[in-house]
Order: structure tokens, then sequence, then C-alpha cells
């Protein structure tokens, strides 16, 4: 019998597929979807600080245009108690998805400074969630602000977050951090239960037609997944809090490589978008026949079984990985007689 459960931020899972936020975790019907094919928590997407802010502005803005103008004028706008901000669509999706399924609903936050961040915060626990996501998806453009401060402001705001709440606290972060593994200590010293690696980064693209720059959303492949796996395998024997892999889980052999080098969970999102949420079923049974293959009867055997200091070459996850594969690489082409440049 195999046993699929673990534990995440506290929380137990009766699977370790986690559905991570996108499109599909917006609606209540999917996520129902995602229950019944056997998920064991869905990420809401995240409530974002500029949708906030810019809708805000916009009441702010209707009500003073006209502040001089007839006093009759008033009646035509709409109450400010009854209007609906991003965040009240927000914590009615947060209700809705609890009412709507028997497993965690975790929701998520996109902070990138403290201010009213507290807040909402407080918001998302009364909402009902299990757990929160603090989605650290900021780009530092600013060459006057150096990486300490930044670093130092949202390791600031994880800490107060964490001590604002009694729900466990997770933080997405990116891979761009000088060093990834003395953050992450950063992180569990700030008081959250988890991390997850890694923020998928939509990257801009140049319309050569139109000189405009223009957003590209590009899909995770398998590929994607050794990024996470290299950082989850290192950091796991640094960090006791819970660890997530982000990007590139399409198939149980993905959720596999993921738990062996340290995860607690697998995070999928790319997967659903091209298979739909009943691909959660196949990347489960593909995990399960996968640990009956190899005698591993729990997710508890195979965490952090080939971590960096429990492989069989602890190097292979650092430097010594760069070097054997371009090495490796390079061998495959000594005698051969290369066809670059040559004329038919």
């Amino acid at each position: 019998m195999i046993d699929l459960t673990t534990t995440y931020l506290g929380l137990q899972l009766r699977s370790p597929i986690i559905a991570s936020p996108g499109p599909i975790t917006a609606q209540v019907d999917r996520l129902r979807e995602l229950d019944a094919a056997g998920v064991g928590a869905v990420v809401l997407p995240s409530l974002f600080q500029e949708q906030i802010e810019h809708e805000t502005s916009e009441i702010d803005r209707l009500f003073s245009v006209h502040h001089n103008s007839f006093g009759e004028a008033g009646s035509f706008f709409p109450e400010v108690g009854g209007y609906d901000t991003g965040s009240d669509s927000y914590l009615a999706l947060v209700e809705a998805a609890r009412d709507a399924v028997d497993v965690p609903v975790i929701a998520s936050l996109n902070g990138t400074n403290i201010g009213g961040w507290l807040r909402y915060a407080r918001l998302l626990q009364g909402a009902g969630a299990d757990a929160m996501e603090l989605n650290l998806y900021a780009i530092a453009a600013d060459p006057a602000v150096s990486a300490a401060s930044i670093e130092a402001e949202q390791l600031e705001l994880i800490a107060l977050i964490c001590d604002e709440v009694s729900i466990p606290v997770a933080v997405k972060i990116s891979p761009f951090y000088t060093s990834v593994s003395a953050f992450a200590l950063g992180i569990q010293e700030a008081g959250a239960r988890g991390i997850v690696m890694f923020n998928r980064f939509y990257l801009p693209d140049l319309n050569l037609d139109t000189l405009d720059v223009e957003p590209r959303i590009s899909l995770s492949t398998s590929a994607d997944l050794r990024l996470p796996l290299r950082w989850i395998g290192i950091v796991r024997d640094y960090v006791s809090i819970s660890l997530a892999g982000s990007t590139g889980v399409h198939g149980g052999r993905d959720a596999a490589k993921l738990l062996l080098a340290g995860a607690d969970v697998a995070m999928t999102t790319s997967a659903l978008l091209h298979h739909g949420t009943g691909r959660v079923a196949d990347i489960t049974d593909e995990l399960r026949d996968w640990m009956s293959e190899h005698d591993y009867h729990s997710v508890g055997e195979m965490r952090g079984a080939v971590s960096r200091d429990s492989s069989a070459d602890p190097a292979a996850y650092e430097r010594a990985n760069y070097i054997g594969n371009l090495s490796s690489y390079t061998s495959q082409f000594i005698g051969s007689t290369p066809t670059y440049g040559r004329r038919a």
C-alpha cells in the first residue's frame, strides 16, 4: 500500500500534488474538479498590490473630481461601502473556495512593501484561508537600491506578516538571490513555515513591427524542473521548514524527483492548463507507480533521499555539475569532424 500523505506548512495533505496559482484555481467549479481528482491542496491566484492600489485610487478620483460641483450630483455616485475593489472579489473567492473543497485552501498575497499588507493578511485569514503564500514577485531594477536593502525589507515584511496572522505562511521566491541558501535561512528565522521554489517570471518581448514592449507568457516544460530541483536539494539540508517545488511539474516522475531532492510537495500549473484538471489524477497515478516500482512505500521515505548531503555525489548539485556536464558534452565531439561552416 502506497502512502501519499505528506505534511506541508504543518497541514496534513492526502497527496503531495498541489495545484499552484493560475487561471484554473480562480474558478470555483475547477477547484471542485481538482478536489475530485485527488489534489492535496489548492493555491489561489495572487492578490496583487497594484490591483488594489489602482482600484482604490480610481474610487478616490471618482469622488474627488467633482467635489466642488452641485451637491445633487453626489447622488449619482455609488456608495463607498458597497464598492467592489479587487480585495473584495478575492476575499469572496477565498470564502467560496473554502466552502467548495475538502482540501486546504492557500491564499496568495503579492507584497512588495510593508504598507497595508498586514491588513490584507488579516482579511485573508478571516475569510477562511488555511494558509497564506507570500509571493515576492518584484524586479530589482533600481541601481540605487542595494541587494542587501531589498532582502532586509523582504525579510522584515515576512516577519511582520508571520507575527500578524496565526495561519502558516509560505514564501514564494525567485532564484535571483546572490545566496539562495542564506535567504532561505532568513525566511525560516523570520517565522515562515515554508518556501516555494520558484517564482516563474513572465519576460517581455519586443514587437519589431510596432516597436512595442509586449508581455509573453510561456508555459513551463519538464526541463524547467532542474532549477528548483537543484536548489531544493541544496537547501533541504539547511532548513527544517517545508519546501515546495514549483515550475516544471508535468508528470509523476517530475514530482518524484522533487520529493527525492527534499521537497514536501510538488506544485503544478502548466500541466493543468495543457491537459485540464484531470491531469492531477494522472500525475498521482504515475507517482504511485514509480514508488511501487522502486520499493518506496511512503512520501516520507522518499523525502530528501537524494538531497545534496544524502546523495552519492554531493558536489553534483554545485559547480562540479557544471564541469562534469561541460566535459561530457565536449567529449562527444572529440575526433569528429565539425560540419558547421562547410560547403555542400
